[in-house]
């Protein structure tokens, strides 16, 4: 399980990240709104334990270490940070990701026998800028399974390469609800898809406000995850 509790980044002239609480579980998937690609980058970062918050309360199956929390959790597809570069071709980025996975699980993993195996083999010789975005998330996320410590998969705006849920969305769910390997599975989005109903939160939703002024959000049918809400 993972809590946030008023998680929070300061930046040069104010917040990166204003204060956002959520919770997401095993088995689960959470959509995270937010209007800015730079809150939504450092919200990921922080709830995968790459970026230390500047205040807040964060845990782990009740752990607040950062090491454990970056331990269980793989960032996937984040711009800026460690999106695939585009001048790498689809074998060369496989290669490279099965390097970084900790030798003592990593055993013969090569990226021609993992290409074939995870049925990969069609796209092995594009450039990753030549993907389409239901593959390429296919490919990232596949790609940071890899490690069989990974209970945490933290995507980074995957509607930035389609405004179309239908090439992201099954994908995020198909992991989640994994009978077999039950993933907790947070997403940063702009907008929530249409229709959807499940649960959801606002960057900023622990943001304090005065008496009667409302908290900004998008206009859609769902459960924003608040402290209240705990």
């Amino acid at each position: 399980m993972l809590s946030a509790q008023q998680l929070h980044v300061k930046g040069r002239r104010g917040d990166l990240l204003p204060p956002t609480s959520l919770r997401a579980g095993r088995g689960g998937l959470l959509l995270v709104v937010g209007e800015r690609q730079d809150q939504r980058t450092a919200l990921a970062l922080a709830i995968s334990g790459r970026m230390k918050p500047t205040g807040g309360r964060m845990a782990w199956d009740g752990s607040d270490r950062i090491k454990t929390l970056r331990l269980a959790s793989a960032l996937v597809d984040s711009p800026g940070v460690n999106e695939p570069e585009e001048h790498l071709s689809v074998r060369d980025l496989v290669t490279e990701d099965l390097a970084l996975i900790p030798r003592r699980y990593r055993g013969a993993l090569l990226s021609k026998p993992w290409l074939k195996v995870n049925s990969f083999e069609d796209i092995a010789d594009l450039w990753t800028e030549q993907l389409p975005p239901d593959r390429r998330l296919e490919l990232l996320t596949a790609l940071a399974l890899a490690n069989p410590h990974t209970d945490l998969l933290v995507v980074d705006s995957p509607d930035r390469h389609s405004a179309h849920a239908a090439d992201w969305l099954p994908r995020l769910e198909e992991l989640a609800y994994d009978g077999g390997r039950p993933l907790a599975v947070v997403v940063t989005v702009a907008a929530l898809p249409a229709g959807w109903s499940g649960p959801a939160a606002v960057i900023g939703n622990s943001v304090h406000r005065p008496q009667g002024v409302p908290a900004e959000a998008p206009e859609s049918d769902f459960r924003l995850e608040t402290e209240d809400a705990k």
